[in-house]
């Protein structure tokens, strides 16, 4: 049992560690939870203008406010501006391809909050295939580079999780 309890107590510290790295807090009012789908919080916070942008593109908008529940990883706008240059245009010229593909790898049936995410080494994607997960000196970190920075926007319909990257589905076999 004692056992048992030292790993509860890492899992917990890193959790409240995890709900502690919001480096965006004094940019953003996130919205309150209890009535605003996924879609709306991503329309109504100036971080997603450009996942806004995607999403309605690829025409998953109507999908992230329905029923759920779902997880989303959802990148910045920085996180979309790191990008190699032309690569966001290239993808908005064709958003029922690769750009949909890469949107839906940001996205997790389920409600996954933080204090789960950190015990997680792996979560399958809607897309199909699992990002990877690790948490480093008490930051999570998915795919070994992009960093989840803010957690547990709550949604009606599920959860969504700022990250400072956008993350790039393994090529197919």
């Amino acid at each position: 049992m004692r056992f048992r309890f030292s790993q509860l107590t890492v899992v917990s510290f890193l959790a409240l560690s995890l709900l502690g790295c919001n480096k965006d807090e004094d940019k953003t009012v996130t919205p309150t939870p209890a009535s605003e789908n996924i879609t709306d919080i991503v329309v109504a916070d100036a971080r997603f203008a450009t996942l806004e942008v995607a999403v309605k593109a690829a025409g998953l908008a109507e999908t992230l406010s329905g029923v759920g529940p779902f997880t989303v990883f959802a990148p910045t706008n920085e996180a979309f501006a790191a990008l190699p240059a032309g690569t966001l245009d290239a993808l908005l010229a064709d958003p029922m391809g690769q750009l949909k593909n890469i949107l839906l790898y940001h996205v997790v049936s389920g409600s996954v909050n933080a204090a789960t995410v950190v015990t997680l080494t792996k979560a399958a994607t809607v897309f199909g295939k699992d990002i990877a997960i690790e948490v480093k000196a008490g930051k999570v970190i998915l795919n070994g580079k992009v960093e989840v920075t803010v957690t547990d926007i709550m949604a009606k319909n599920g959860i969504i999780h700022v990250v400072n990257g956008v993350l790039l589905p393994p090529p197919a076999m």
